[in-house]
């Protein structure tokens, strides 16, 4: 049986690669940096998002992350974040992705023993923006980035406690930075699994290169993902349409 599953796609390139979306029926995940939500006509966004629905296509939303941190101890930082979020979410509200993809924007080696205030100061733009999509499809899924282990975002999913607050898990980076086995992580949050992120490295940057050509163990990942979140949104994150085509024969066993 096929998974549901997208493709990256920034935003200012979706207008030139929605006729290759088309042709190979290709759901995106469409991100939105900041210069693009700057930049963005409602009235374009809309006639594309009408086109990905009469072609039958789905999407997600990769939202902008760059300098942003729902949990920064200084004010006007979050204030930033937040206008960026509201950004995006008022995207969200032409284009009715399936998942929204935000990243949490703490690291230890900023935040240390002040987790918990970290923790709290992020609250209220997440309650904020669980707002914006109550009553529609949309869940909010907060992807690790420089996570070592599942504890910090567990203590935020716990915190927030909603149906539509869940995790992206970034296999990619997971591999970059862990200091726990991929086992461990989906004991841990495995059934908060809303979405997944497809990419390989050996370890050392993220190359974002297929999955195959690098270290991860591919194999163990999908069987965790049978178990433990079967029904969630896979993406590609390939940031080369050649990166692309070679992702997608290699999860041909997986996906499809």
């Amino acid at each position: 049986m096929s998974k549901r599953y997208f493709v990256h796609v920034p935003y200012p390139q979706l207008n030139q690669r929605l006729p290759y979306l088309l042709e190979r029926h290709l759901n995106p995940e469409i991100f939105f940096s900041a210069p693009a939500l700057e930049a963005l006509v409602p009235a374009e966004l809309a006639a594309q998002a009408e086109t990905l629905r009469e072609a039958g296509l789905s999407c997600t939303i990769h939202s902008p992350f760059m300098d942003l941190n729902p949990g920064s101890f200084e004010a006007k930082l979050r204030e930033a974040t937040r206008l960026r979020f509201d950004q995006v979410l008022d995207a969200a509200d032409l284009l009715d992705p399936e998942v929204m993809v935000f990243h949490p924007g703490f690291d230890r080696w900023r935040y240390g023993e002040t987790r918990d205030l970290w923790l709290k100061e992020s609250l209220p733009i997440w309650e904020g923006v669980l707002a914006r999509v109550q009553g529609r499809r949309t869940i909010i899924a907060v992807e690790n980035i420089f996570e070592e282990e599942p504890s910090t975002l567990k203590a935020l999913l716990g915190a927030i406690d909603h149906p539509q607050f869940r995790h992206c898990f970034d296999v990619g980076h997971w591999n970059l930075f862990n200091t726990v086995g991929m086992e461990q992580w989906f004991a841990e949050l495995g059934d908060q699994i809303a979405e997944v992120h497809i990419h390989d490295n050996h370890g050392d940057k993220d190359q974002h290169a297929p999955p195959g050509e690098g270290g991860i163990d591919f194999e163990l990942f999908f069987r965790l993902m049978e178990r433990y979140a079967p029904n969630a949104a896979y993406t590609i994150e390939a940031h080369s349409p050649e990166n692309l085509e070679r992702s997608l024969v290699a999860l041909q066993p997986y996906l499809f």
